[in-house]
């Protein structure tokens, strides 16, 4: 079993803690996606992992084993790096078969296992090609075959799609989830790229400033983050926060953003939020839940107007730009529905998706 268990696992650098005690258990086979902006430690964990990096302090267990002081050669993983690292003057062929020639495996055996990973990466017509000779992502894949031969029970991938075009990205993270379903193995796969997480990952766990802010599916990161700082980084275009101040509305708890906008609340909400009247807090609504006027299947959908700032044409969507009490809103429309620059619109905000934070921990309520 290559269940993978990280103890307050620590790493410091003279008086700095990259990695700050974190615990994190990863299940047999899932594909778990470590995300966060640079320096906030997730390759620093992989290094970890793989050895690559001596720990200050906790544990890191594969299986049943403690590895803090097993060599890297001896964990019975596989890393895939940004660079390839291929060696030029080797076929693909070589190249995927080093390691296993390194190890004294029966050449026939090396033979089988090189090209049953080059037919899974479509790779096969590719072996006595150098590597000057392909493509970046054909390199990619290249460099993930020669860890697919290995058969390890933990892959490791370190922002592998990070020097492909956009185009070439996306078509290898669909790749990627592909060979995962076909390869059935245990996958840390670090990228600062929050798209890219959503779209691979089984869970995600996001790092900030060397601790893990949330761990959890995609959906639950979109639908349900726990922090001001993941419900800023997950999502794309970013989530709209807005101060605003909380009072009650008749019976109602509503949110003030600005002079004369105050929504009311979800009815679900209310008592949630009633002990926070009063107080000034950060609302928090993705710019997919503010769109063009639209016929409400909700009580907790409401209208309002505002003048358009800025219009960036998308093709599908348009993303619109105004001010809600001082704060810059982004709004996703129809095209078809935008009107001019300076001109009024009438929007629907869904109250059923808001976030309300405390400013003050960073917390959502």
């Amino acid at each position: 079993m290559a269940r993978i268990d990280l103890k307050n696992l620590s790493k410091s650098y003279d008086d700095t803690e990259a990695v700050r005690s974190i615990n994190l258990n990863i299940e047999h086979n899932e594909f778990v996606v470590l995300v966060g902006p640079s320096g906030c430690g997730k390759s620093t964990t992989l290094r970890m992992i793989a050895g690559l990096e001596e720990i200050t302090g906790g544990e890191i267990i594969i299986g049943d084993r403690i590895i803090n002081d097993v060599p890297p050669k001896d964990r019975d993983i596989a890393m895939v790096f940004q660079n390839y690292a291929l060696y030029p003057h080797k076929t693909v062929y070589d190249n995927m078969a080093f390691g296993l020639q390194l190890r004294k495996i029966p050449k026939p055996e090396i033979d089988q296992r090189v090209r049953e990973a080059a037919e899974i990466l479509n790779i096969s017509e590719l072996l006595d090609r150098r590597p000057k000779q392909l493509s970046g992502g054909q390199r990619q894949r290249v460099a993930m075959g020669r860890s697919i031969v290995r058969n390890p029970q933990v892959f490791l991938f370190d922002e592998p799609l990070s020097n492909l075009d956009a185009k070439l990205r996306v078509q290898m993270r669909t790749e990627i989830k592909k060979i995962h379903q076909r390869v059935k193995t245990t996958v840390v796969y670090v990228t600062h790229d929050q798209v890219e997480a959503m779209t691979l990952a089984d869970r995600i766990v996001v790092m900030n400033d060397g601790i893990i802010e949330q761990v959890g599916t995609p959906q639950e990161m979109y639908d349900s983050p726990a922090t001001l700082f993941v419900a800023g980084f997950i999502g794309s275009p970013s989530m709209n926060f807005i101060s605003c101040k909380l009072l009650e509305q008749g019976n109602d708890i509503a949110v003030q953003v600005s002079d004369d906008l105050a929504l009311v609340a979800p009815r679900d909400r209310q008592d949630r939020y009633k002990p926070h009247v009063g107080r000034h807090m950060t609302f928090g609504i993705r710019p997919e839940h503010v769109t063009e006027k639209r016929a409400h299947t909700s009580d907790a959908q409401i209208d309002f107007a505002a003048d358009i700032q800025v219009l960036e044409p998308m093709g599908m969507d348009t993303m619109v730009f105004i001010d809600l009490g001082g704060s810059e809103v982004s709004a996703r429309s129809e095209p078809k529905a935008v009107r001019g620059v300076g001109e009024p619109m009438p929007f629907t905000i869904d109250m059923n998706h808001m976030h309300l934070l405390d400013p003050n921990t960073g917390k959502v309520l």
